[in-house]
């Protein structure tokens, strides 16, 4: 049994009164969240089957394994949950999980340290990495696209960037 998760959704949620929640899914297909079941919480105490029972603003509507109560589902807001790396499917080489860029180094053209990926964010216009480091009074936040990051080795475990001027201190 793997071991290594992948957060692919959230519970916002009740739903109803009969146990359903209100699921946001952040698959790059959202209804096959369902398929990487059983979904975990973060601490791998609980884990649930999951029967999508419709479509929601921002989500889902669903079933989860053991919840039969609007209770139950209160309980669960703000809950993330993951699934077994092994459950997802594979990517094409340019297509990252933001699991596997968080905690890399990124080192600019010339091999220096800039600092280390802490986040990922989309804010709906592309990637952004969110990287912190030496020298840096707060975290610089770097475009995530061939031009600025023009190679992710995660064998390595870093990812060489190209920034544009000015963004990092020299």
């Amino acid at each position: 049994m793997s071991t290594e998760r992948v957060c692919v959704g959230a519970i916002a949620g009740a739903f109803g009164v009969k146990g359903e929640v209100r699921l946001k899914s952040f698959c790059a297909r959202p209804e096959a969240i369902a398929d990487y079941a059983p979904l975990f919480t973060e601490d791998g105490t609980q884990d649930f089957s999951v029967k999508i029972t419709g479509t929601v603003k921002g989500g889902f509507s669903a079933r989860l394994s053991g919840i039969s109560t609007k209770e139950q589902a209160d309980a669960l807001r703000g809950m993330q949950l993951f699934a077994d790396r092994d459950a997802l499917p594979a990517l094409p080489d340019d297509e990252y999980y933001h699991a596997d860029l968080i905690g890399l180094a990124v080192v600019d053209t010339g091999g220096q340290l800039l600092g280390h990926v802490c986040a990922v964010h989309d804010h709906g216009a592309g990637d952004l990495l969110e990287v912190h480091g030496p020298g840096l009074g707060s975290t610089v936040l770097l475009p995530f696209t061939n031009a600025v990051v023009p190679t992710v080795d995660l064998a390595a475990g870093r990812i060489i960037a190209d920034p544009p001027e000015g963004l990092f201190p020299d």
